[in-house]
């Protein structure tokens, strides 16, 4: 490997605006959520592309750049891996990412969100080896409820094979529908989780599985009944939750079961909830990204183009 030099990443999603430092294994961040109109959920790609064109130069500028070593970059240049998978957000960090790569003369190397997503999981949960071995990877967010089935690959570094998904609505979409029939600001999951800590109800939730997949439509119908028949407001985010946890819960054992005893990682907004995150790492011994590296963020793809570059983390 080459000796310790820093590497820029850049992340332009539907939801945020996010650029990372990656020098001598640390990690600087600086990111920018996209504005979304109070009762709006989400932006039209118009929109996103805008913002992003618009907050890259802040974003950017609270890196400490001024006296890096930079020997490459990276940037997410499409949603996930898969073939046709496309969404035009991303081609403003692909054009603030190339043109900061020609201009220092540094590589640059593209990967996918859902990439950046699990390699910032593992870099913040101290499990870097694993991408040298096979291992199971839940993104979990709200454009995305999906596991993949994740080996080393030297082109990609990481390369993903689907292995279970949503088969309607996603996680992170039933959070912010619930958190707006609530009134909870966009995006809801971290008021909904507050809100969610404040009721003392279980429930008995059975998930709706087809083999491995699941299905989240449900839960938002379920939660709508719940605030028309004037239940407490902390009681239907307990529900949606929990609906949610139960999901992830019957996805995951169904997964061991076909693939066996793998590593398990969650990545993505939604797995920042610390109730998810406790009940699941209490079950499985999964490996969650810490909250800071959950959300939309370019930490992960700047630690994917350290390994492409063969550059030491």
């Amino acid at each position: 490997m080459r000796s310790m030099a820093d590497i820029l990443g850049v992340d332009t999603s539907n939801y945020t605006t996010s650029a990372a430092l990656l020098r001598n294994g640390a990690m600087e961040q600086s990111k920018k959520p996209l504005p979304v109109r109070s009762g709006r959920i989400g932006l039209r790609q118009s929109d996103a592309l805008f913002h992003h064109v618009c907050q890259l130069p802040e974003v950017l500028g609270a890196l400490p750049l001024s006296g890096s070593n930079i020997a490459a970059a990276g940037v997410s240049d499409r949603p996930r891996s898969a073939r046709g998978s496309y969404m035009p957000c991303f081609l403003a960090g692909v054009a603030a990412a190339s043109a900061a790569a020609d201009a220092l003369g540094v590589p640059l190397f593209r990967f996918s969100h859902q990439m950046g997503h699990i390699a910032a999981a593992l870099y913040s949960a101290g499990k870097l080896e694993l991408l040298g071995r096979e291992f199971l990877a839940f993104h979990v967010s709200g454009g995305t409820t999906e596991a993949v089935l994740v080996r080393p690959d030297p082109e990609e570094v990481l390369r993903a094979e689907p292995a279970a998904r949503s088969l309607d609505l996603k996680a992170g979409q039933a959070v912010d529908r619930v958190g707006a029939m609530l009134g909870l600001p966009f995006p809801a999951g971290p008021e909904l989780e507050k809100l969610a800590l404040r009721s003392g109800a279980r429930f008995a939730v059975k998930p709706v599985l087809r083999g491995a997949d699941c299905s989240l439509s449900g839960v938002e119908n379920q939660c709508r009944a719940m605030k028309e028949r004037s239940a407490p407001g902390e009681d239907i985010a307990a529900f949606c939750l929990q609906s949610i946890l139960a999901a992830l819960d019957g996805m995951a054992g169904a997964l061991l079961k076909k693939f066996g005893n793998l590593p398990l990682v969650f990545a993505g907004g939604v797995a920042s909830d610390g109730f998810l995150r406790r009940a699941l790492q209490k079950k499985y011994g999964a490996f969650f990204a810490a909250p800071e590296f959950s959300a939309d963020n370019a930490a992960g793809v700047a630690v994917l183009a350290a390994v492409k570059g063969g550059i030491g983390l």
